[in-house]
């Protein structure tokens, strides 16, 4: 069955690209409504940004919704990953700026804050998204796929110039609380040589080096306590690809392949996976198939505490 947030949890924190302050809170939906952002900052116009992927603007370093309207919310990925990862499939989060609070830099706190109020089932079937054909988007090296599966699986592969960071590669089922234990609690990284060029832009000017974000200089790693993973750039790769898959209406049954893949390019390989005819097949999910969706069987104990630090 479906499933939505017991109770209201907010956050509290400040955007990573904008710097300023904002306040999130989730709010339980009921069945069929899925995930929609409502700007509590904006009177006039459509507030309401459902998180879908043909609502995406596509950029290299976010995923940004805008509605019809002109209404958007950046930065969505994190808060979308952890609702995924958790089994929620309906839910309305309000928040009072244009940019989700990055917290860590991860989704644990997210994850942390859906868990303590719990799920609540509702009386209504997950509609999931079957792949049943290979769909594959490039661009400038990067390449994104999906292929047929009967779980959701994630595979990453990244090669990075920095020492710290080299070629790295992981693949996971995302089944039994998979992401919370192997992915959430991993944080958004970049290199130091675009820190400065960012900022010159008017972003990550709320990217604090050990705080909310992980920065690379060759074999240097500024990270306040070190790695949460020894592979923690490629799991938070992998944590951003579930985000993204998850604006595609409802749970994936199928296997996401990234090689050096970003937001954009995920997007891009949502629009094609929609506009190939046989592509993607709606299926309504069977006690046998809900088990393998993301989430379920997800219990406290298995999310990772603030502390923990394995590399």
């Amino acid at each position: 069955m479906q499933n939505t947030l017991k109770a209201s949890v907010t956050f509290d924190g400040v955007g990573l690209h904008s710097g300023k302050p904002v306040r999130m809170i989730l709010k339980p939906a009921s069945a069929d409504h899925g995930i929609c952002f409502r700007r509590t900052d904006i009177s006039l116009g459509d507030t309401l940004v459902p998180a879908r992927w043909d609502l995406v603007e596509r950029t290299a370093l976010c995923t940004r919704l805008v509605n019809t309207s002109g209404a958007s919310v950046s930065t969505v990925e994190h808060i979308m990953a952890a609702l995924a990862g958790c089994g929620i499939h309906n839910a309305l989060i309000e928040i009072d700026g244009p940019e989700v609070p990055i917290m860590d830099g991860s989704s644990a706190h997210f994850v942390r804050g859906i868990m303590q109020q719990g799920i609540q089932r509702l009386g209504a079937p997950v509609t999931a998204l079957q792949v049943m054909k290979p769909v594959t988007v490039s661009h400038e090296g990067a390449t994104a796929t999906l292929m047929p599966s009967n779980r959701l699986i994630i595979e990453f592969h990244i090669d990075f110039d920095e020492a710290a960071i080299g070629r790295q590669s992981r693949t996971l089922d995302m089944r039994n609380g998979t992401f919370a234990r192997e992915l959430c609690d991993c944080r958004t990284f970049c290199r130091r040589a675009d820190v400065e060029t960012m900022q010159a832009n008017g972003l990550a000017l709320g990217g604090v080096p050990g705080e909310n974000a992980i920065v690379f200089d060759g074999p240097v790693v500024e990270s306040g306590q070190g790695l949460r993973h020894s592979d923690e750039p490629v799991r938070h790769k992998m944590l951003d690809a579930l985000g993204d898959l998850a604006l595609a209406g409802g749970p994936i049954f199928g296997h996401y392949i990234g090689d050096r893949a970003g937001h954009s390019l995920t997007n891009t390989l949502l629009r094609a996976a929609f506009a190939t005819p046989g592509a993607l097949r709606k299926v309504s999910c069977d006690p046998i198939m809900t088990a393998r969706l993301p989430g379920q069987g997800l219990v406290w104990a298995e999310i990772p505490t603030e502390t923990r630090r394995v590399a």
